[in-house]
């Protein structure tokens, strides 16, 4: 039984014989095995095992999983094998050896994730309308190149050439050497690897070639596919302690002194510490029942998570602030923004705990007070990296799993981020005079307010007010759970309904707030609830528009008369900070968008892994909640001309005024890349004459509230 106490490193928890010490209960130890307990992985159920990893093809499996395998797959996912032991009082060795075969990870798009930054291959906005960026040949061979550096490549490339050799297992350790060939340069090396896994993840590595580096080597990655791809390979041991407990006092005198033999010159004055130690009856190593072993797995108290080495996440971030404005490190720097909102959409905890890193050291740049004392602007591209930080952490806060805990968490540090002086502001160099997340923005003639008052709102304010912000309504579950959630009980009186006259769930929220529950719910993976959430926003949006205009027909003399000829919103959708109408448009067109499905496969990820392919638009079949004859396609196109073709003023500050011309730029440009056909020209048409009756009500001296657009 495993006892948690003080333990040197690397050893996870404490593991002691049957009736030694006062925490272990008798029986505990698996029999039935001699001291060499070593079995292959596989054994008779390669092939259920080899199909449930991904290595057979869908329905080409021999034969049954048996019962054993499934219950040892579930255990090994979702219990520490500390609480495995405490539950059951005698675990049979087969039972063990299929817990211990199944906590291996079983997916290589993990393995890939932690070894590479992401290529965009996958990335529908990689260029305008998702199209590929013209390069030519050139490029593309440039592309292909990087390519085969990453470190994934190149674990593929020595898995392939046979270079993984000596492949042990040995509970939750696996270890093997990875023979780098030789270069023209350089001789070939022989790098000895380790890693330690708990509940399919890989919780630590270690690797001979002194990698310093955010992501793993390539001898890690080609280890890990090793055992990935050849299970029945590898030979499985059970946890050494396992192996320690069925020796004989003679047995172990042996094993010891062979084992000093071998490798006495690395392990002689640490042995003989040991021995002093246990032989004095005060020492502290006597106080503690049990004794460590790497390879037992993970204690209770263990968080589950996958090996991220913060100190090399740390030192990189500095590394590209440090260099200023130099294209490469602003490039670096997205791509670690990508490799977090890839890690949430895997449902990783690490996507929070890189972000908050990241963050620390954009918070400890010392350009901030730099510029703070000079009374200078930060630059432009530096000034979107922040955009960017506080949209993830807007991500993070609306994750509709995250614990309560979890959000009090971030909510005190976002809190003490914001609280710093340096701290930039939301608008870039004024304090933004918006309304905050949970109210919609005023309208009218009486919306101009004094705002000298307010207080500056930071980058992370409205992540900070996104904190208040819940997933409990009922109405809004519905939304996003369910694609046949419909009431045909109409009453057009009602100013905020639920469902429009075709029976159709709507949704009132203040537009970015509810665009951002979209962007969240994309980012931490259910694609099909930010779908559904997204055409329930715009169907509200055509129905307010389609109201307003009605109401400026029916009422035209009396608005006339009062002087009020439009409705200018004082908060402008495209430029906005959340970039509502970014995140509708590039979610519809994610659901039109026409690709092989095998690309996100499995089967096909690693051939596949890094390639830019040309995407294509289509107009897929309907959703439930769209018009007859009604498409993604034609549904983002609309969304994008609402956004372009809002009544708003132009926002305080240069650098905010600048964001909306450049995300106007953007979206047009977005817009030409569409092919366009009759249904999307009828789409056009319908916004313009939106536009021009809007503009006809309007008479040379209408109200605004400054320069308009």
């Amino acid at each position: 039984m495993a006892e948690r106490g003080q333990l040197p490193h690397p050893a996870k928890r404490l593991c002691c014989r049957p009736g030694y010490g006062s925490g272990c209960r008798p029986g505990q130890r698996a029999g039935g095995a001699g001291p060499g307990g070593g079995a292959l992985c596989a054994g008779s159920s390669s092939a259920a095992a080899a199909a449930a990893l991904g290595l057979l093809p869908l329905g080409k499996t021999q034969s049954p999983e048996s019962l054993l395998d499934i219950a040892a797959r579930k255990v090994a996912e979702k219990w520490p094998f500390q609480r495995v032991e405490e539950r059951f009082e005698r675990i049979p060795e087969p039972v063990q050896r299929r817990i211990v075969y199944w906590s291996f990870p079983r997916s290589e798009r993990e393995i890939c994730m932690y070894s590479s930054f992401n290529t965009g291959a996958e990335d529908p906005a990689a260029g305008p309308g998702g199209a590929a960026a013209p390069g030519g040949t050139a490029d593309a061979t440039a592309a292909a190149a990087d390519e085969n550096r990453l470190p994934f490549r190149r674990g593929i490339a020595l898995l392939d050439g046979g270079c993984v050799d000596n492949v042990l297992q040995v509970g939750f350790h696996l270890s093997g050497t990875v023979t780098e060939p030789a270069m023209q340069s350089e001789p070939e090396t022989v790098c000895n690897v380790a890693i330690s896994f708990d509940r399919c993840k890989i919780t630590s590595v270690t690797c001979s070639c002194g990698n310093k580096d955010i992501f793993y080597c390539a001898h890690v990655v080609a280890l890990s596919l090793y055992r990935i791809r050849k299970p029945d390979q590898v030979k499985l041991h059970l946890p050494i302690s396992e192996t320690l407990f069925q020796m004989n006092r003679d047995q172990l005198q042996k094993f010891v002194q062979y084992l000093i033999t071998v490798h006495h010159t690395e392990v002689l004055p640490t042995a003989q510490k040991l021995a002093d130690e246990i032989l004095s009856q005060n020492s502290e190593i006597n106080q503690v029942h049990g004794a460590p072993d790497p390879t037992a797995g993970a204690s209770i108290d263990d968080e589950n998570c996958w090996h991220l080495d913060e100190e090399q996440v740390q030192e990189q971030v500095k590394l590209f602030l440090s260099q200023g404005g130099y294209h490469g490190s602003g490039k670096q720097l997205n791509l670690l923004f990508a490799k977090v909102r890839e890690m949430l959409k895997m449902r990783d905890s690490n996507g929070a705990r890189m972000l908050t890193l990241i963050t620390e050291q954009f918070m400890a740049d010392p350009r901030l007070s730099l510029w703070r004392q000079q009374g200078t602007t930060m630059t432009d591209k530096y000034r979107q990296l922040w955009d960017e930080l506080g949209a993830l952490w807007m991500c993070i806060v609306l994750n509709p799993h995250c614990k309560l805990e979890q959000k009090s968490s971030w909510l005190k540090q976002l809190k003490k981020w914001n609280s710093v002086d340096v701290c930039p502001w939301e608008d870039g160099s004024h304090g933004n005079e918006l309304p905050n997340l949970t109210n919609a923005s005023p309208q009218g003639a009486n919306a101009n307010q004094d705002s000298s008052n307010r207080p500056h709102r930071t980058v992370f304010t409205r992540a900070i007010e996104a904190c208040d912000l819940h997933w409990q309504d009922l109405h809004l579950q519905h939304i996003i759970s369910s694609d046949l959630y419909t009431n045909y009980c109409y009453h057009d009186d009602t100013e905020n309904l639920l469902f429009d006259s075709q029976g159709w769930p709507l949704w009132h929220e203040h537009v970015p707030t509810a665009c951002a529950r979209v962007d969240a719910l994309r980012s931490h993976g259910y694609p099909r609830e930010a779908l559904r959430l997204a055409i329930a926003i715009v169907n509200t949006l055509r129905r307010q528009q389609q109201k307003q205009l009605e109401m400026f027909r029916a009422q035209k003399k009396e608005l006339l008369h009062r002087g009020v000829t439009s409705v200018t919103n004082l908060e402008g959708w495209v430029g906005h900070p959340l970039d509502p109408i970014g995140t509708l448009f590039s979610s519809l067109m994610e659901a039109s968008r026409v690709d092989d499905e095998g690309f996100h496969g499995f089967s096909d990820f690693t051939e596949n892994m890094g390639q830019c392919k040309s995407l294509e638009y289509q107009h897929l079949p309907a959703h439930k909640f769209l018009e007859e004859g009604e498409s993604y396609l034609m549904l983002a196109v609309e969304v994008a001309l609402i956004g372009l073709g809002q009544q708003r003023i132009m926002p305080d500050g240069l650098y905010a005024q600048e964001k909306v011309c450049r995300n106007e730029e953007q979206l047009i440009s977005k817009l030409q890349e569409i092919e366009l056909d009759d249904t999307l020209v009828k789409i056009f048409r319908k916004q313009a004459v939106f536009l021009l009756e809007e503009k006809a009500l309007k008479e040379p001296g209408s109200q605004r509230h400054g320069p308009g657009f």
